[in-house]
């Protein structure tokens, strides 16, 4: 009795599927008919060749020597750079305004004393005069050039490979609106 009812069905199902969709059927046949699929061709797939890797006679590419850039300086001066500073010679000079660093120094004045310029600098109480040719700060900072509004340097400062280069800075005249006293 159950199998009357699922016959029907199929046959009802079946009625439905047979000839109603022709006309839907013959449009795709006409409209698809000079379609062709395009699909590219692959590249050629080349063979993998393995590159032997010869360790003997290599430099080690993590040595700090390959990671610190060369100096130009290195060839010509031997260790240490063309601008490797005299130690000697700062001990004759014992200078007061060399054994303070270039931030805790202030200029404070500018005087030009027989037709030479000098600055006049302050570190903590005491004030010390300076002109073109003089060492002050703790990198070998030489004095270059004296203006009434600043003081050019010339510091030799030491890398991290340990060679010597050049580093150009300046003091600057400290007006009183400035400081705080």
């Amino acid at each position: 009795m159950k199998k009357i009812p699922l016959i029907v069905l199929c046959g009802l199902l079946s009625a439905c599927a047979s000839g109603d969709h022709e006309d839907l059927k013959q449009w795709m046949a006409e409209n698809t008919k000079d379609m062709r699929g395009n699909v590219s061709k692959l590249p050629e797939v080349k063979p993998y060749e393995p590159v032997p890797y010869d360790v003997e006679g290599a430099l080690d590419p993590f040595k700090p020597s390959k990671i610190e850039p060369e100096s130009k300086y290195k060839q010509v001066a031997g260790k240490g750079g063309a601008f490797q500073p005299d130690f000697e010679a700062r001990e004759v000079r014992n200078s007061l305004l060399e054994k303070y660093p270039i931030e805790s120094l202030k200029m404070i004045g500018y005087m030009n004393v027989n037709k030479q310029p000098m600055a006049v600098i302050q570190v903590e109480d005491k004030v010390k005069q300076i002109k073109v040719g003089d060492y002050i700060g703790l990198d070998f900072g030489m004095v270059t050039q004296v203006s009434d509004t600043e003081v050019q340097l010339r510091e030799l400062i030491q890398d991290s490979a340990g060679d010597w280069t050049e580093r150009k800075s300046s003091l600057y005249l400290q007006s009183k609106e400035g400081s705080k006293k």
